[in-house]
């Protein structure tokens, strides 16, 4: 029998998700389907009796699905818990569990990327206090030695954010990069700008140690004006697409019974589809 999965969103076309899994399905010759749905809002609970019916193994949950689907799972792991969304569903016996892989996804590509990144007891940097971010100071917390500084165009946000997730974490504005960055180990921008041409002002690469790491969680375009500045003064990079091929690793294993790999053949069949 064909195990099917999903993943579901409004709207769903952009999704890249059926690529990576259809190319996974047919490297392991697995007799499975993984489709892009478009279920609204006001549809979602019918939806979850479609699950608990056994019409599928599972699937992933997109914008804006990942805050609203906590509701009405079964149970959710306690580290979705802590990020604020779930992004990873598994039906088993006829119950919905939810979880969230952004983190190992997050961890995943700057561990293929840049091996041993977290080996230094350095500070690290986040900019941005949304809903991405929160997996990424999940992530850093199990990995990272030093303290998290969170940086935020409203400090009010932030500092919301640093109540709400025990941890090495502070609170602070943009204005106060240049006092941070000289002990900083890595910049994680986990805002949208970097999209549509928007960039940072305010960031002044040369107060950075020459050792620093910056990545981008965006990867439309893969190289964010981030990443093309940090090039051009000598420090490292990881662009963000590796973060998408690898939170969707446990989800595949999950629901098809095999462990995929993060290939540079997969990596880039996406990357092509990027400029369309």
């Amino acid at each position: 029998m064909t195990t099917k999965a999903f993943v579901i969103g409004h709207p769903i076309n952009h999704s890249r998700s059926p690529l990576i899994h259809g190319a996974w399905l047919a490297e392991h010759g697995i007799d499975g389907s993984y489709e892009a749905i478009d279920v609204a809002p006001a549809d979602l609970p019918a939806f979850f009796e479609r699950l608990r019916q056994g019409e599928f193994a599972g699937g992933n949950v997109t914008i804006p699905h990942k805050e609203a689907v906590f509701a009405l799972c079964d149970a959710v792991d306690p580290l979705a818990r802590k990020i604020g969304a779930v992004n990873t569903l598994v039906v088993r016996s006829g119950k919905v569990f939810g979880s969230n892989t952004d983190y190992l996804g997050f961890l995943g590509n700057l561990d293929a990327a840049m091996p041993g990144w977290s080996d230094g007891p350095d500070d690290a940097m986040v900019i941005g206090a949304g809903g991405a971010a929160r997996a990424v100071l999940v992530a850093l917390q199990r990995r990272n030695g030093g303290k998290v500084h969170i940086l935020n165009r409203t400090l009010a946000n932030a500092q919301a954010l640093v109540d709400d997730i025990e941890g090495p974490f502070s609170a602070h504005s943009f204005e106060a990069f240049a006092e941070l960055a000289p002990r900083n180990g890595i910049v994680i921008n986990t805002t949208s700008i970097g999209m549509h041409g928007t960039r940072f002002d305010w960031l002044d690469f040369s107060l950075l140690p020459e050792r620093t790491l910056v990545t981008d969680i965006v990867y439309v375009p893969l190289v964010t004006p981030l990443l093309a500045e940090a090039q051009a003064h000598g420090f490292r990079t990881v662009d963000g697409l590796g973060m998408l091929l690898h939170q969707a690793v446990p989800g595949f294993e999950a629901w098809f019974g095999v462990r995929p790999a993060v290939t540079p053949d997969l990596r880039a069949r996406i990357e092509a589809t990027l400029g369309h």
